[in-house]
């Protein structure tokens, strides 16, 4: 038996919905031979200190996110992409224990291969933060404050990224240029949006 994680045996003990589904869900991935950790307040299961797959819970169901879910094959077309701007994790979303154990070799199945795409040294190409688009209300602020283009291009690509698809959200541009006004600051503190 693999060796459990103390903050994980807290984390499903305090889980007021799908503790059933995440005990279930612990005990397959254990079965796979992967360290457990707990990391972004959920447990989480490594390799070789790589993420391959993390529990966790939502309103409306609970899931398996395979950090390089989008390297996986989905022989069974299972996976899900929770938002279309997730480049690389891939969720197997539940809503009642009996699907979990219904579904467990298909699970294992999954988690193996998650396994071998780690071994395997696989990396997701993501987009670059220049292939997003760029909101027109933003752009204007980056032509006129040569302070905050510099700040903005300083920042990490994942921190240009969040920013950029946060401007870009809104139908309305006055939506877009209060986004813009109100995280200026921030950007040119070299924060990102959620710092």
């Amino acid at each position: 038996m693999t060796k459990t994680n103390p903050k994980v045996d807290e984390f499903i003990s305090k889980a007021k919905t799908w503790k059933e589904e995440y005990i279930e869900l612990r005990r397959i991935v254990l079965d796979c031979q992967l360290t457990e950790e707990y990391k972004w307040m959920h447990p989480c299961y490594t390799i070789q200190d790589k993420n391959v797959v993390l529990i966790h819970g939502f309103k409306d169901y609970c899931a398996l996110l395979f950090h390089k879910g989008v390297l996986l094959k989905d022989a069974q077309g299972i996976l899900i992409q929770q938002t279309e701007n997730v480049q690389a994790g891939r969720q197997i979303r539940f809503t009642h224990v009996r699907e979990i154990l219904a579904m467990e070799p298909i699970l294992k199945a999954y988690i193996n291969e998650a396994i071998e795409v780690e071994n395997a040294g696989l990396e997701v190409s993501f987009k670059k933060h220049t292939e997003f688009t760029v909101a027109e209300e933003f752009q204007m602020k980056l032509d006129e404050n040569p302070a905050l283009k510099t700040a903005f291009e300083a920042l990490t690509p994942g921190r240009q990224r969040n920013y950029l698809l946060h401007f870009s959200e809104p139908k309305q541009s006055k939506t877009r240029e209060s986004r813009v006004e109100k995280n200026v600051p921030k950007i040119l503190e070299g924060k990102g949006l959620n710092d």
